[in-house]
């Protein structure tokens, strides 16, 4: 069920002009509306992904529907798109939200740590993870992550719990080559910016297990993301959008490849991979 916003926070950088808003339920969103200068389907993108990303166990935010109410848009002028001396409101209905990791007053999230508390991120495998995934599914942006601090459980017979840094990986409206649908692969999409995390990379056997999870990924996980997409951000959209699930499906087998094919046309890549 969609959540109703209740409280503007702050705009947030990026060609969407993604707002953080307060919902209802006391969690604070991310919120990409559906009137966005990217495009509606944008948020499409990010559901079918973070649906897939999450069934995969990689750290992504959790996701809601917010409803944005005309009342509530009348209390929150500051909710709009700016374009030049122009603003214009988003509309009124349903629309994408991806939640924080807590409340913003009170929890450091990071978009940049340096290579020492880096190195050490509890799930740093999880960019391996997210870039077999980044192939698979086209994503023409670069990797987005961020970090905040969390308690960590460690396992064996002295467990117990520590501090330390957590990854989520973020901002998937580019897979599918964003509004267009597509799937131009090419080495550069979906790479992180800090070739750090990839250098426990030696072979292809790296990315396992989600290789091999990737290529026997069940479709009713894809079926069952998209019957949750709202009707608005699709408009006529969904014979498109079937066609263009069919054709992500049928790659599942070639990521192998297109992981390897990256490799050999940006060495730099991979500098450990021999």
């Amino acid at each position: 069920m969609p959540v109703k916003a209740r409280q503007f926070v702050r705009k947030l950088r990026g060609g969407a002009q993604a707002h953080l808003l307060e919902a209802e339920d006391g969690h604070f969103y991310v919120v990409k509306f559906r009137n966005n200068p990217q495009h509606r389907r944008i948020l499409i993108n990010e559901w079918i992904a973070s649906a897939v990303i999450r069934y995969l166990g990689i750290a992504t935010p959790a996701t809601a529907i917010i409803e944005l109410t005309a009342e509530f848009l009348e209390q929150n002028p500051d909710v709009h798109f700016q374009f030049g001396s122009r603003r214009v409101p988003p509309e009124t209905g349903w629309h994408f939200g991806s939640r924080c990791p807590g409340d913003p007053a009170r929890l450091a999230v990071y978009d940049f740590l340096p290579d020492a508390l880096l190195e050490r991120v509890a799930n740093i495998k999880d960019f391996l993870a997210i870039y077999a995934v980044d192939k698979w599914m086209g994503n023409a942006d670069s990797r987005q992550s961020i970090f905040f601090r969390a308690r960590l459980r460690d396992a064996g017979p002295a467990s117990g719990e520590r501090a330390g840094f957590m990854a989520q990986m973020v901002d998937h409206g580019y897979a599918f080559d964003g509004p267009h649908w597509s799937f131009h692969d090419s080495a550069a999409q979906g790479l992180y910016f800090r070739p750090m995390v990839y250098a426990s990379v030696r072979s292809i056997a790296d990315f396992q297990p989600w290789l091999d999870r990737i290529v026997y990924f069940p479709e009713e996980v894809i079926d069952s993301a998209f019957k949750e997409i709202p009707s608005a951000w699709l408009e006529g959209d969904g014979d498109a959008l079937e066609a263009l699930l069919e054709k992500m499906l049928a790659r599942r087998r070639n990521l192998p490849d297109l992981i390897d094919n990256s490799r050999r046309s940006r060495t730099t890549i991979f500098p450990n991979w021999s």
